[in-house]
């Protein structure tokens, strides 16, 4: 078994190294995707590179140019691109078997196992998991069916903000309506309410907390509320998609007890949130809240590996064979991928890592908020990190936002946005992030702030 290389070995460089960018090979394959591939193709619009290769927290383009990624390929690359560490055994695990549906593996029970070591609250040895489709939204498509499976109810409690993915089920939680365009049909009996959001909401903390509160409650237990009988609520820990948006505390204790009271599942989605993004395993963690239901996936592949994961109390595991099924259940490396990737970040401390990072970058934010009235708000919990950036008029500032993102891209570190108005810069990088990266990728980041405003 190969060593667990320390961080600052995963890494082509500590600092990026661009020239001319897009350079003129990226530039050929940009032009070549734009007339072959989808109109779907999101991410080279704002962030115009062909990527070659990548190491830890850094990617290098077909031209050599060499950047700090501070979005991890939204939350997947925790443990950093192309982890030697965790490399070897899908290597090894690839030349063995891949594709095992949900028979017996070594690879499988490990990985259960390990998640049951580092589940949140009382979940272990309390729990069940199910592997289903390789992505995150096939995790809550199958939370939709324990959920409904074992309450025998059709209404379904959601959040405005909220993103949960792209298939029918997930849609339908979600609260963009973008995502939603031209996309039928969707679930019947889903119920959005306000997620606390005190900045926009002009409230304070206790306020947001409570009215939300107050309002789920009203919705699951007043029989005229209009919702049909409840099958349980999703919540994201900490919204993503939504604008880093982080809850005050007490709301998910609160949302904990009224499903306790009300006898249906909390379904907290950690699928970005989760392996440590927030500084611990889960964000439910930060307020010591077990979910009932936790779908999971992005990081738990490791390296990039697509696999996703469903982890519920063993009272739920209620379904028959073929309750939940899926092509790619048993993609064996990845799920080697993900034991190693917990390892890693087990073996390095990087929970603490990530909590130590976050905190340096969220005070580089503050140490100039006071002289950039443009910096409406700093948010979130470990490295994952969102500012929310106002015009003179406390609106939404986007073309701020984006001239920002492409400061930093022309300077070597690529960031990206969320936000219900793309006004939040996001910046989530690999957990195994140097101190150093930090220091020069925030160093360029606040330049761009400076510059722009």
């Amino acid at each position: 078994m190969a060593s667990s290389p320390p961080i600052d070995e995963l890494h082509f460089s500590e600092a990026p190294d661009v020239d001319r960018i897009p350079g003129p090979r990226s530039q050929e394959l940009l032009d070549k995707q734009r007339k072959i591939d989808s109109a779907a193709v999101a991410y080279p619009k704002s962030v115009p590179i062909a990527i070659d290769s990548a190491k830890g927290a850094t990617i290098r383009d077909v031209d050599g140019n060499t950047f700090l990624d501070f979005f991890a390929g939204i939350g997947v690359l925790n443990v950093g691109h192309s982890n030697p560490y965790v490399l070897e055994a899908v290597q090894d695990q690839t030349e063995k078997l891949v594709h095992s549906i949900d028979f017996p593996t070594e690879a499988r029970i490990e990985l259960i196992e390990k998640l049951n070591e580092i589940a949140p609250g009382s979940l272990p040895d309390e729990n069940r998991v199910v592997f289903g489709g390789p992505t995150g939204s096939d995790a809550i498509e199958a939370t939709l069916k324990i959920a409904k499976y074992n309450t025998g109810n059709t209404g379904l409690i959601a959040f405005r903000g909220a993103y949960h993915g792209a298939t029918s089920g997930a849609l339908s939680l979600g609260g963009g309506r973008k995502y939603k365009r031209a996309y039928e049909p969707l679930l019947p009996d889903v119920y959005h309410v306000p997620y606390p959001y005190p900045f926009r909401q002009g409230l304070s903390d206790d306020e947001a907390c409570e009215r939300a509160l107050s309002d789920v409650r009203e919705l699951v237990e007043d029989p005229y509320s209009g919702i049909a009988d409840p099958a349980g609520i999703w919540v994201e820990p900490i919204q993503g998609e939504g604008g880093v948006v982080t809850p005050p505390e007490g709301f998910l204790r609160g949302l904990k007890q009224i499903t306790t009271d009300n006898d249906i599942p909390l379904i907290v989605d950690e699928i970005q949130t989760g392996f440590g993004r927030t500084g611990q395993w889960f964000a439910t963690e930060w307020e010591d809240v077990t979910p009932d239901i936790m779908p999971m996936a992005k990081a738990i592949g490791g390296i990039g590996l697509p696999l996703s994961a469903t982890m519920y109390h063993e009272d739920l595991d209620t379904w028959d064979a073929g309750g939940h099924v899926g092509t790619y259940r048993g993609h064996v490396p990845a799920m080697r991928a993900g034991v190693r990737a917990i390892e890693y970040i087990q073996d390095h401390d990087l929970l603490a890592h990530a909590r130590e990072m976050g905190t340096n970058i969220r005070d580089r934010f503050r140490e100039i908020a006071d002289e950039t009235p443009q910096i409406g708000e700093i948010r979130g919990e470990g490295l994952f990190i969102g500012v929310e950036f106002v015009d003179e008029d406390g609106n939404p500032n986007k073309p701020l936002v984006k001239a920002i993102q492409q400061y930093c891209y022309e300077h070597g570190v690529l960031v990206w946005t969320a936000g219900r108005n793309g006004n939040v810069l996001r910046i989530i990088p690999p957990l195994v992030v140097t101190d150093k990266q930090v220091e020069v990728g925030m160093d360029i980041v606040i330049d761009g702030v400076e510059t722009h405003t």
